[in-house]
């Protein structure tokens, strides 16, 4: 179990950036953060350290370690309970929690998309969401206020994989629910194009990270 974080730790986090996270410390604490998952040091010159999502959490709503939840990419925080909701779970919960746990997701994907892409560009996705399409589409969509599909037959978007490399489908209820989850990801920086089911004509999406 982790630690609960010191005063001095409390501090530093509590005193981040709150936009980039960017954090100002010793350097054992700040070693001691990036060991607890919630701070990692940049790869480039000059080497600051950064929040993850689950330092953010903590930042925002005063949570201890072990309680915050982990945005996807492992690249930056190590891995962690959240999980973006693809469509088709069991009902989860809702509410301002569950908001908070997707903006701070999605905020770390997006300082993720800033140090990792080469010009630093956060309107395009990065390489970890090439790697990891489905959740990158379905945090993209949930982060943008979609409803994902609850259960076998409820309504909302369905995010899955397809034979074609580096594409999603995503099928929604009806043309509302197609529509507004392209313009969800329009604004994401992915790709997408509306095609039909052969056999049924049903309407869904095809989605690709844009790279330029």
């Amino acid at each position: 179990m982790t630690r609960p974080l010191s005063a001095a730790q409390r501090r530093i986090v509590e005193e981040a950036d709150p936009v980039t996270g960017r954090l100002k410390g010793g350097d054992a604490q700040l070693a001691r953060l990036v060991v607890m998952k919630l701070a990692f040091r940049h790869p480039r010159p000059p080497h600051d350290h950064f929040l993850t999502p689950a330092g953010h959490r903590i930042r925002e709503a005063g949570d201890e370690p072990e309680r915050a939840a982990q945005p996807p990419p492992p690249d930056a925080s190590g891995g962690g309970p959240f999980a973006a909701r693809v469509g088709g779970e069991a009902p989860g919960p809702r509410g301002p929690a569950r908001a908070r746990e997707v903006r701070s997701a999605w905020q770390g994907l997006v300082e993720m998309r800033r140090m990792t892409n080469p010009d630093g560009a956060t309107d395009r996705p990065c390489a970890w969401e090439r790697a990891h399409l489905v959740q990158a589409a379905a945090l993209a969509l949930e982060a943008a206020g979609c409803s994902p599909a609850e259960g076998a037959t409820g309504d909302g978007y369905r995010v899955g994989g397809t034979p074609q490399p580096e594409a999603v489908a995503v099928r929604g209820h009806g043309p509302e629910g197609i529509a507004g989850c392209a313009a969800a990801l329009g604004r994401a920086g992915w790709q997408v194009s509306e095609h039909a089911e052969p056999r049924t004509g049903d309407r869904y999406l095809l989605a690709s990270p844009r790279r330029s």
